[in-house]
């Protein structure tokens, strides 16, 4: 009976300890470093979303997919996944390009809500976003990401 106890706690503790010992003790770094426009479909708008990646730890990181929701202003405005391929480089970066889609009533929210600001306020400034996902590692292995920021935003 001893050994069955010892077994069991075994089984609780070396996940535990593996997570403690994992490779990546620092989280990915992932901010939003580009917007572009692509084409659309119907009731939808298509945007190419250019993160730039940093790895702060002393191990490279395959990964395998990537999927992500941005926010603007505290609303959720788009989401996107791409079956993207590589390595995050040991104390280095890289730059992922992946294509998200917005409804046409998410951009129609989110421009109504900055008219309203920008006629209470006389102009618009910043937005906020919020970028949330993962990065898909190879095998069981994953990175998850958050990331807030504010971008200019001016009608002229």
């Amino acid at each position: 009976m001893p050994n069955r106890r010892l077994l069991c706690l075994g089984l609780v503790v070396a996940p535990l300890a593996g997570c403690a010992l994992s490779p990546f003790a620092d989280p990915l770094r992932v901010e939003l470093v580009g917007l572009e426009g692509l084409p659309g479909e119907g009731m939808e708008l298509r945007f190419m979303v250019k993160l730039r990646v940093q790895n702060p730890n002393d191990r490279e990181m395959a990964y395998d997919g990537i999927a992500l929701d941005l926010d603007l202003r505290g609303q959720r405005f788009a989401s996107g996944v791409a079956p993207l391929a590589g390595m995050v480089p040991r104390y280095g970066e890289t730059v992922l390009a992946v294509p998200v889609t917005a409804s046409a009533i998410a951009l129609a929210r989110q421009m109504l809500s900055v008219l309203r600001e920008s006629e209470q306020r006389g102009r618009i400034g910043k937005l906020s976003y919020a970028l949330r996902g993962k990065l898909g590692g190879v095998g069981l292995t994953g990175a998850r990401f958050e990331s807030t920021g504010e971008f200019d935003f001016d009608l002229r």
